[in-house]
């Protein structure tokens, strides 16, 4: 389960990167809902391992300078590793979402969530870079995988 778990954000970190890069190759003509999609989604990667962690969170829509957002991606990657290899996939964790309501999950669910939630987003990313006349970027699993 670890491997799998590893190549899972392995394969998330890649295709963050590259649809980070693609953002910022072509600014201009980026929408303020792709910026925000794409910060959400490195956030939220962010905000799973700090609960895990037990440490402080990013807010869930907060705005990260372009500039920052790959290191972000990296850190968020090393964390995510770091737990996977380290931490009990079956504890439970107990936390609160950003409206305060407690929950408990494993730190599989969550750590899953957070490989799933970037996939849903970048391909909504993908879908805005569409319209805005910027060809998206292939990023099923698959063919990282080919």
């Amino acid at each position: 389960m670890i491997d799998k778990l590893v190549d899972l954000f392995e394969y998330t970190h890649h295709y963050n990167q590259k649809i980070i890069k693609l953002v910022k190759d072509h600014t201009p003509k980026i929408d303020e809902r792709t910026i925000a999609l794409i910060n959400h989604t490195i956030n939220a990667q962010q905000i799973w391992n700090a609960r895990i962690l037990g440490k402080e969170t990013f807010e869930v829509w907060q705005v990260n300078p372009l500039e920052d957002l790959e290191e972000i991606n990296h850190q968020n990657f090393l964390t995510s590793i770091q737990i996977v290899q380290n931490f009990n996939l079956d504890n439970r964790i107990g936390y609160q979402n950003s409206k305060g309501t407690k929950f408990e999950n494993s730190v599989f669910e969550m750590l899953f969530h957070a490989i799933n939630h970037s996939t849903y987003h970048r391909g909504q990313i993908n879908s805005l870079l569409k319209q805005n006349g910027i060809e998206p970027l292939l990023t099923d699993y698959i063919f990282y995988k080919r």
